[in-house]
């Protein structure tokens, strides 16, 4: 399959102006969605998919504008999996990262060469996703910064959120690095956000697997230790008329270790029957993927600022 020519400012969702002194790098999730699911729809959405084109613009801003404040953000067009072929690929290996070799993650790889080559400028950095997103990152961090240590002595964090890090694979790629706190910095900030009821059935889910891992966004714990929603800065909702605004949505937050999630009591968006029956499949009956950023978005941007900070103090 040909390769994208990244030097072309119309393959990149964003190119920002440069204001601050750390970059984020930011990988978005799946949103080839419900085109996917049509008799004979490709497996990967090409780079003029509309559904995904506007996907990723709802995701810039529901997402990685929690990085804005902070970094300068950039953020390529790739050519990604569709969710129903990404399931399929999930029910055959019980994991669906197979789906993405190939094109997806070359794209990225292509999208990371050129973004390093002209226009990092030796800046620190922070590399972000989500859901297939953070799938992709952790190849990234697997593969590619073993390739780039240079660059990886430069990465402030990682936060590919909505994804399955797991025990076994922090032992087997020793060099990556799980969260212990708030501050520290070259590690892997992520955690899977569900309601109660998952936990209770034992969903399976296709962004879980054994072993997963997850940091509590409110109080950065990886223990059981609850955090209420008082500790919750303020959540990224649309309100009535349907702007994007910060609000209270009583959003706590308990990490299950048993479990590797987040379980939440904080509701998650409403959805028609189908992307509602399509959600469960994929994400259980009582699924919060879709909120794993918007829920605990002002503690996100916080935890952004600290570790930054932590990053600048130690250098």
């Amino acid at each position: 399959m040909k390769t994208i020519d990244y030097s072309k400012k119309e393959n990149w969702y964003q190119i920002p102006e440069i204001t601050k002194d750390v970059d984020t790098f930011y990988v978005y999730a799946t949103e080839y969605i419900m085109g996917s699911m049509t008799e004979g729809s490709p497996d990967y959405a090409t780079l003029d998919n509309v559904e995904m084109l506007e996907g990723a613009a709802g995701e810039y801003a529901l997402h990685a504008s929690a990085y804005a404040e902070s970094t300068n953000v950039f953020m390529p067009y790739y050519r990604q999996v569709g969710l129903r072929y990404a399931g399929v690929v999930w029910k055959r290996d019980g994991i669906f990262d197979a789906a993405l070799n190939g094109t997806p993650y070359d794209d990225i790889v292509d999208a990371l060469d050129y973004y390093f080559e002209h226009y990092n400028n030796g800046r620190p950095f922070i590399i972000a996703g989500h859901s297939q997103g953070s799938a992709i990152v952790k190849m990234v961090l697997k593969k590619y910064f073993v390739e780039h240590p240079d660059y990886y002595k430069r990465m402030v964090a990682a936060y590919p959120i909505g994804y399955a890090f797991t025990k076994d694979e922090f032992k087997a790629y020793p060099h990556m690095k799980f969260a212990t706190g708030e501050c520290d910095t070259g590690v892997i900030i992520t955690w899977n956000t569900e309601g109660p009821k998952n936990r209770e059935v034992n969903a399976d889910t296709c962004v879980l697997q054994p072993g997963s891992m997850s940091i509590n966004p409110l109080n950065w714990k990886l223990d059981d230790t609850y955090a209420p929603a008082s500790e919750n800065l303020g959540s990224l909702w649309p309100n009535e008329k349907g702007e994007l605004v910060i609000q209270d949505r009583g959003a706590d937050a308990q990490v299950f270790p048993d479990r590797g999630v987040v379980v939440t009591h904080a509701k998650g968006e409403e959805m028609d029957e189908e992307a509602t029956k399509v959600a469960t499949y994929f994400f259980g009956p009582d699924g919060r993927h879709g909120e794993d950023y918007a829920l605990f978005y002002n503690n996100i941007k916080a935890n952004v600022a600290k570790r930054i900070a932590a990053y600048m103090a130690s250098r």
